[in-house]
């Protein structure tokens, strides 16, 4: 027995060990993902353009990326929320009115989602498609 684990021990470089956590690392990004995902499901309405523009009128639009790119254009009617400020900005946001979030994809939109949520927000959509994707109005600062 002993002799078989050693030998096995000897088998494995130092490639191979590099293999595995390379594995479980990527393993852990993936798990995580889809951990980020359902738990979007779960508290979020994922909308499409259309579905988005149709209610944007009675809501709340977060943008939450970066000044630059508010600035560059926005969905009209936006007003930003960077993700790196939200902690600091949260209190601006209203329970009482649907809360429309967007980035540049979809991924901060969940991550903020998840946290408004947990602080009793219960009317939150996401932009599903985000802002890469966007066919409707959009604002350019000078």
């Amino acid at each position: 027995m002993k002799g078989e684990s050693q030998m096995f021990l000897q088998a494995i470089s130092i490639w191979g060990i590099i293999d595995i956590i390379l594995i479980v690392v990527m393993l852990y990004i993936l798990g995580n993902q889809l951990y980020l995902w359902y738990q979007g499901r779960r508290v979020a309405h994922f909308l499409e353009n259309q579905e988005f523009r149709h209610g944007m009128h009675v809501a709340q639009i977060i943008d939450l990326r970066d000044k630059d790119n508010f600035d560059a254009g926005h969905i009209m009617g936006a007003r930003n929320v960077p993700y790196a400020q939200f902690k600091i900005m949260k209190e601006s946001i209203r329970k009482d009115m649907p809360v429309y979030l967007y980035d540049q994809g979809k991924s901060l939109s969940t991550r903020i989602a998840v946290r408004l949520h947990k602080d009793g927000y219960t009317d939150i959509y996401i932009l599903k498609n985000g802002f890469d994707k966007w066919d409707g109005r959009v604002k350019k600062r000078s």
